[in-house]
Parts: structure tokens; sequence; C-alpha cells
């Protein structure tokens, strides 16, 4: 059947690559039999045979000695497909390549049935600057870490911040003398350069920051400030009071930037409150509860009075300020919620307990964090959600204003 099925479509003039499903599980069965199946693809037409770790459950040991025994067989171009059941598809996919194997079969981020397929936004940096095996066009692979991030947004999923190469915080870094060392000496705590990715070095800001920590950190806003500067000891200042209000600013660099350059006597505010409301409720048992809400700021002067409703009293909220701001600001409409996350501060206190809302946003292929912090769940959501619009929009407009003055 697989001689007949390739030789069919060899006819057709198609170029035939046959996907060995199942293959190193077959060939643990019954090796002859496995290898048979790949002769009957050649004897049909095949021009590639893909060894497929189809169950994901194969170690590196076991791929190399199959894929090494393929070899020694065939001598018909090999790929390999492999998924991460036991979260060895990267590492089976590196292995096979660097046997011989030339055709690798991945997805961006590793999507994928079960726990996902080899992740290519791992393989190819690992083939690339581990390796010297070229994977993309010269210049390609400092495109990885935005491609990365665009299409988790266009698949509506929250980044892996953790994913190797291309995440969040893959080159973040914390606590004073880490950063002192990594600003001194990047391998130190970074295996490969960042920029190599597309990716950029985060400094965390915490209540753990020293000095180094800081100025780091504010260089990108204001390049010519040094430690010695009396702001940078009053940002520090301010910091360690608000995370011990409940505060974090780890994953909240927008807050943090707008923090900042308030202190610095800077005011990125686009807009004045002048109070709002949500009216949530249920009319019956069988009913879905409703959420609406009012938002009345001020606007270069002008008063603006909206409402809205939502799925929930955060939704409704965000969508009351955005129709506020539509008229001035329409990049509004570019910002993305991807992720509202919500932590109780100190269960002993019970629902009287002070929270912590993170929310992260993205336009494009950037993203950032903002927090608030409350006894009142809606307060800290309102200051986590009015940060990230904020911080959305005026650096939206900074980069233009940079970009006009580069032309």
């Amino acid at each position: 059947m697989i001689q007949d099925s390739c030789a069919f479509l060899k006819e057709s003039g198609a170029e035939i690559i046959f996907d060995a499903e199942h293959f190193f599980d077959g060939y643990r069965a019954n090796p002859e039999y496995a290898l048979e199946t790949l002769r009957a693809a050649v004897r049909g037409g095949a021009e590639c045979l893909v060894l497929c770790d189809t169950n994901g459950g194969s170690m590196p040991t076991w791929v190399q000695e199959v894929v090494g025994a393929v070899m020694e067989q065939l001598d018909t171009p090999l790929g390999v497909h492999c998924h991460d059941d036991a979260g060895m598809a990267a590492a089976n996919t590196q292995v096979a390549v660097e046997l011989g194997v030339e055709q690798v079969q991945g997805t961006i981020n590793g999507y994928g049935e079960r726990t996902g397929n080899a992740n290519l936004c791992t393989v190819i940096p690992n083939l690339e600057l581990k390796t010297g095996v070229r994977a993309l066009p010269e210049g390609k692979l400092r495109e990885l870490t935005e491609l990365s991030r665009w299409l988790d947004e266009m698949a509506l999923l929250a980044p892996n911040t953790r994913a190797p190469y291309v995440g969040d915080s893959t080159f973040a870094h914390k606590g004073g003398m880490h950063v002192n060392a990594v600003l001194k000496t990047p391998l130190s705590f970074e295996h490969v350069d960042p920029e190599s990715v597309g990716n950029e070095r985060r400094v965390l800001i915490s209540d753990y920051a020293g000095g180094s920590t800081i100025v780091n950190k504010l260089q990108h806003i204001y390049p010519g400030v040094t430690r010695d500067d009396p702001r940078v000891q009053e940002l520090l200042r301010v910091v360690k009071q608000k995370e011990h209000e409940g505060f974090q600013y780890e994953a909240a660099e927008g807050s943090f930037e707008l923090l900042a350059r308030r202190v610095f006597g800077e005011d990125p505010r686009l807009f004045e409150l002048h109070g709002f409301r949500i009216i949530t409720g249920k009319h019956s048992e069988d009913e879905e509860p409703f959420a609406e809400a009012t938002v009345k700021v001020e606007i270069g002067g002008r008063m603006v009075h909206t409402a809205a409703d939502g799925d929930g009293p955060v939704e409704a909220l965000d969508r009351a300020l955005r129709r506020a701001l539509r008229e001035d600001y329409p990049e509004v409409a570019d910002l993305h919620l991807t992720d509202y996350k919500v932590r109780v501060l100190d269960a002993t206190e019970g629902s009287s307990a002070a929270v912590r809302v993170l929310i992260q946003t993205a336009n494009g292929g950037r993203t950032w964090g903002t927090v608030g912090a409350d006894k009142n769940i809606i307060e800290a959501s309102w200051q986590a959600l009015t940060d990230s619009i904020v911080y959305g929009l005026f650096d939206k407009a900074q980069r233009n204003e940079v970009a006009d003055t580069s032309e």
C-alpha cells in the first residue's frame, strides 16, 4: 500500500515526502518491518523519509540509535517529526540533525496536539547558535521573538513567558548583585546574546533592587541618568514603599515606567478621572449575571461621559474607558488585553484581604504588564487597567516621535 500510494503520487509529478507515523515505537516493536515500510516508500519514489515520534515518548539515546540504524540501511534523505509528550521534542530533533537528518518538522511555539510538537522557536536557534547549522536566511533569526509573540496574539493565547529564547522572562534578571554581574559580563547569566533572536534583556524591579538595577532600567528612558542622581534614590524608595503596599513590578514594567516618569517630573497622564460606577446584577437564577460601567473623564479640558456593558465588571469598565478615549486616541483600538490575574495577598484575611491585579497587554509584537493593588478588587483592576492603556498609548507616541525624528 505504501509503495503503490507513493508511486501513484509520483506519476502525477509530485515531490514525495513520506511521513512514517509511529516509526520510533514501530521500530522498537519490529525493527525489520519498520525498515521495510521505508524501503517500500523508496521503491514507490519517495524522495525524503520522515521518521516520526508520534507518541512523543522517545528519549534522545533511542532516537540516536534508531536514526543511526536507518542511515546504515538507506541512502534516502531523512527528516524528523517529534512530539513533546516527554518534553524531549527539541532535544530529539537536535540529536537527529546532528546525525545528518536534513528536514525538520515542527511548529511555531510548539503548537500541536496533546503537549505539542517540536518548537521551532527553540529548534531553530539551537541549530544556528549552538551547532552552526543554517536554518533561516541571513538576518531572519532576529525576527524570531516578534514572530512568536505575534502568532500567540493571533491565536489569542497568552505567551509562554518562560519559553527558551523568545520568552519575556528568558533574559530577565533580578537582584542587585545579579544585575550588576550581568551588566559587566553578560555571559555570566545569558548563554546567548538576547538580540540574536530579537529578544531583549529585562532588569526586573522589586524590593531586592539596588541602585544598579534602577539605573539600568532608567537608562532606557533617560540615557544620561547616573546612580548618584537623587531621583534614583527617591524612585527606589517609592518602589519599596509601593511593594510594601502590595504592588509588584517584576511583571509590570509598564507601571514601573509610568511611576518612574512621575518621580522624574513628567506627567504621562492622558486623562483625569472624575468618577466611575459599576452595576452588576442577576435577574434570575437561570440567567447570566450582567455588568454595566459608566466612566466620566476629562480629556484636554473636555468632559467625556460614557457607558458600556461587559461580561464582567472589569470588561465593562475597560470598554467604557476605551469608548471615552477613542475620539482623542483612536490607537486605543490596537491595544489588546491578553491576560488578567488576581492574587490574594493575605489569605488569612478572607474576603477582606488585599489583592494584586496583573494585566498583560499587547500591541502587535509588543507586550507589557501593569499592576494594581488594593483591598477593593475593582480599584486594583482600575489601577492596572488605566496603566495598561496609558502606557500603551504613551509608548506608541514615543516610538512614532523617534521614527519621525530618524526620518
